[in-house]
């Protein structure tokens, strides 16, 4: 117990004898101190502010560049956003601008990749970013040269504002004096102009992401209202255009609802016409199945009556030379032409019953006049003028279809019934 004793009262004597002996010497004490605390200022400031640090082993990197882009003496050199280094000087030779960095040896820097003139704000404050695509070598050494090629700058604001000027141009101030009025009247001003800015940092942070996109848009669009600046004229004739037609339209507006109204009761009328021919519709539907197969069969004579290839012109320019210089105009054959006398028996001009036309009917002499569809011009191998092998050479068409509202037409009339 007691040398645990002599110990702590040791302790406290020497204790107030380094007390004692402090206070004698306070003076030097505080000079010391303060030395201390300017050498300990220095050192971080050069080591860490400055980044001063002449144990440390750099590298020099000649960077080529087309422009300065604002890059200054003492500015930083970073990777990724991280400082590796200061930028030496920035010089001008004869092919451009030459700006010699001073980078941390301990930090691989790869040879692939881009570097860029960047700036924390658009105040300035520039710096040197290195951008490697990649993390492998072969990495940058003491004198490796970086082409211009590989090099990007800001744009200048110049440049910038030349570019700016046809937009600024469009803006009209005397709408800017109401926009700046409004966001100056009243308390809410201020926070106006602050969702302003917040949007249009959203924006361009947006557009900043689809960037690819955005400038493909812009490039389609530039060819996109290029034709439509050449084909300005058109669009303004056509746009003339609809409008007299619009206006057409618009004085046709009674017509229009007119039709409308007597549309139901004219297709009640044709649903009625259906209705009460449905006993004969199934005949007609047949007829018109073999006037189409006819037709289809007949298809080369009606292409060559409309568009002919065998001869010159058309249909509608023989149409053309008939009715011309307000008059009808013709011309007379006088020469005789021998008509084919088909070997069937004849009717009387008389007979009021209208007989059926005959099937099976072929000229036998080619070089007299045929007629009918039997001499329409058809294609190689189509045999379909003439009459099929054990056909009635006297066959007649299918008698036509007879309908509640059909009138007979017998000889000596139909009867006649007075009341």
């Amino acid at each position: 117990m007691s040398t645990q004793g002599d110990i702590v009262e040791a302790s406290a004597r020497g204790l107030l004898s380094g007390v004692r002996w402090g206070r004698r010497h306070r003076t030097a004490l505080s000079v010391l101190a303060l030395v201390a605390l300017l050498v300990g200022g220095v050192a971080y400031l050069f080591l860490n502010t400055l980044e001063l640090n002449p144990a440390r082993a750099t590298i020099r990197v000649d960077v080529r560049l087309a422009q300065s882009g604002g890059l200054l003496p003492g500015q930083d050199v970073t990777l990724r956003g991280v400082a590796v280094g200061r930028v030496e000087s920035v010089d001008i030779d004869g092919t451009g601008v030459r700006a010699v960095a001073v980078i941390d040896a301990a930090v691989p820097i790869p040879a692939t990749g881009q570097v860029r003139v960047s700036s924390l704000s658009p105040a300035g404050e520039q710096f040197l970013d290195f951008q490697p695509t990649t993390d492998d070598g072969p990495y940058l050494t003491d004198g490796s040269v970086v082409d211009e090629s590989n090099t990007s700058t800001p744009v200048p604001m110049a440049t910038m504002l030349e570019n700016m000027e046809p937009m600024l141009a469009q803006i009209d101030p005397d709408d800017l004096a109401v926009i700046t009025k409004e966001l100056g009247t009243g308390p809410e001003g201020v926070h106006k102009l602050r969702d302003i800015v917040h949007g249009g940092t959203f924006l361009v942070s947006t557009l900043h992401a689809v960037l690819p996109q955005t400038l493909g848009i812009l490039q389609t669009d530039k060819v996109v209202l290029a034709t439509l600046s050449e084909t300005a004229p058109g669009l303004a004739a056509t746009a003339a255009n609809l409008d007299g037609t619009l206006r057409g339209v618009s004085a046709m507006d009674g017509g229009l609802r007119q039709l409308l109204e007597q549309t139901p009761a004219t297709v009640r009328s044709i649903d009625a016409l259906f209705a009460d021919n449905s006993p004969t519709m199934v005949q007609l539907l047949g007829s018109l199945v073999t006037v189409t197969q006819m037709v289809n069969v007949r298809l080369p004579a009606l292409q060559e009556f409309i568009f002919p290839q065998q001869r010159d012109g058309s249909t509608l320019q023989s149409i053309g030379t008939v009715f011309r210089d307000g008059g009808i105009w013709g011309a007379v054959d006088v020469y005789p032409r021998v008509p084919c006398d088909y070997p069937l028996p004849r009717s009387a001009p008389s007979r009021p019953d209208f007989p059926e036309p005959f099937l099976n009917t072929h000229c036998p002499d080619p070089q007299l006049l045929p007629r009918g569809a039997a001499a329409a011009p058809r294609p190689p191998g189509d045999d379909t003028d003439k009459p099929a092998p054990g056909s009635d050479p006297l066959g007649r068409t299918s008698p036509t279809p007879q309908g509640p509202q059909t009138l007979p037409t017998p000889y000596a009339g139909p009867p006649i019934h007075f009341n």
